[in-house]
């Protein structure tokens, strides 16, 4: 039978039908820094410290210190088969099948239905009402700056022209009915909502919905120039769906919220406010960042005030580990489908497919499928790595190999360097280009040709063999025959 998935929980009883897709644990666990010691060894992946493992299961812990009628789920979308399944398509083709969907969106509606977000109402105006005891926002190590949301949808429309926009962006409870908000200046949508909105002297009211359908956290990741400013992301995870999004009215605040979350978090970003993010910790560190490492306390962070929590009774707290495989997929897919949008328009059938690498955490590092069929073909190859960088900002590193490379096989992939590749000929380095502040050799104390922080080396790798020697680099044939007839236990026949 199959699933069907259109909230966390569908998704949840998806991956309990998959063998080994899916763990569970009733053993207490506490939320600060021990969930994600425990998911670090089971599933984390990604750039997480070794050992970890990067195919390992989600998991759902049953028993949360602190919070008796809750429960967290971690990993949901740590790997690319799980994602695959919960969005009906081939692992390798999540990135062709969200190019498709971003070209043929459908635009959220707001249903006058019960929602479920909001079985269960906490008014900030109740003196009961805090965060800390409403809110199973795991830390993810010790030195965390405090309880971080970092699966929320943050949800909310411009000042001036009314368009609406998802994404996922840290948030850290500070206080009984206030958090923190990191928003990059300049970067993300919200970001410039936000800065609109302190131009004009007035709040911006903003939703956090947590734990909804995987097509909405994936596709929420999507970046300009792929989704611009006004473009809303929900409308992808609606292609993806084949039906809107169901957003509902919050409760609180002139704003929309996913109908069918887990929780909800109603609030609107100060204008002129801005917190230190560790303010309770002193520990100087926000959280793990994608990269692997420990990212620094801004002392530039926005500030909500929250109005009001809403939940699903015996709610379900979504959350992911930082540099986790989940960051990987989430960011990674999208970068994937926009890179590949832009080369097919460009140089169509000149790159088969394209790989977010895992090791960049899905924005440092891409791997390029090519295919030469001509002698003006060559060359080629090194335009669509151009056009990559363009159509995805914070990429640092592309990987060019030919079709007969699996690029999502990193041996292969490390096979190709090794053999159909020459460091003095086969290298382009583009210095003095932005790419991410979290790179930490991004910085003008690594090298002296880096201006200023967020300014990288990008670079390209080409293992692509040249087109007239092709015939001296094709790869030892072997007979094709059926394993089936040998291993049918392990091949899928009788």
């Amino acid at each position: 039978m199959k699933h069907k998935v259109d909230d966390l929980r569908s998704a949840l009883e998806l991956l309990r039908s998959m063998p080994g897709q899916l763990a569970e644990t009733n053993v207490e666990v506490d939320p600060a820094a021990e969930l994600s010691g425990v998911y670090r060894y089971v599933g984390a992946g990604g750039t997480v410290k070794r050992p970890t493992n990067s195919a390992g299961p989600a998991m759902v812990f049953h028993n949360i210190k602190g919070f008796p009628d809750t429960r967290i789920a971690i990993g949901v979308v740590g790997t690319r088969k799980r994602v695959a399944a919960m969005l009906d398509c081939e692992p390798e083709d999540l990135g062709k099948l969200l190019c498709r969907c971003a070209q043929n969106p459908i635009d959220p509606v707001v249903t006058q239905d019960p929602a479920p977000c909001q079985e269960v109402v906490h008014l900030a105006t109740d003196p009961e009402f805090d965060l800390f005891k409403l809110v199973p926002a795991p830390t993810n190590t010790p030195q965390d700056a405090g309880p971080y949301l970092t699966l929320g949808m943050c949800y909310a429309t411009h000042p001036d022209t009314g368009l609406s926009d998802v994404t996922i962006h840290r948030m850290c409870l500070q206080s009984r009915d206030e958090m923190s908000i990191f928003l990059q200046p300049g970067s993300r949508h919200i970001g410039v909502m936000a800065e609109r909105a302190t131009e004009l002297g007035q709040p911006l009211p903003i939703s956090i919905s947590i734990g909804v359908d995987p097509a909405i956290e994936v596709t929420s990741c999507f970046e300009p120039p792929t989704t611009p400013l006004g473009f809303n992301e929900l409308s992808i995870a609606g292609a993806v769906r084949g039906e809107p999004v169901k957003l509902h009215k919050c409760l609180t605040i002139e704003e929309n919220c996913i109908a069918n979350a887990e929780y909800v978090i109603e609030g609107e970003i100060v204008p002129g406010v801005k917190v230190v993010e560790d303010q309770n910790s002193h520990t100087g560190y926000a959280m793990p960042e994608f990269p692997g490492y420990n990212g620094e306390a801004s002392h530039e962070c926005w500030l909500i005030k929250v109005k009001a929590v809403t939940h699903r009774k015996h709610p379900i707290m979504q959350t992911c580990i930082g540099p986790s495989g989940e960051h990987v997929n989430m960011a990674g897919i999208p970068t994937e489908a926009s890179i590949y949008n832009m080369i097919e328009k460009a140089l169509p059938g000149k790159v088969l497919n394209v790989y977010a690498h895992p090791a960049g955490g899905g924005k440092y590092m891409a791997v390029l499928q090519c295919k030469k069929t001509v002698p003006t073909d060559e060359g080629k190859q090194r335009q669509a790595a151009l056009l990559a960088f363009s159509a995805f900002p914070e990429l640092k590193h592309v990987i060019l190999v030919d079709e007969d490379v699996d690029i999502f096989d990193s041996d292969d992939v490390l096979w190709a360097m090794n053999t159909r590749f020459q460091g003095d000929c086969d290298i382009v380095t583009i210095p003095g280009v932005r790419c991410h502040p979290l790179d930490p050799s991004a910085s003008p104390d690594y090298s002296p040709s880096i201006l200023e922080k967020g300014v990288s080396c990008k670079t390209i790798f080409d293992c692509t063999v040249p087109f007239h020697l092709k015939e001296r680099f094709r790869r030892a044939e072997f007979l094709e025959v059926d394993p089936a007839h040998w291993l049918p236990e392990l091949y899928g026949k009788d």
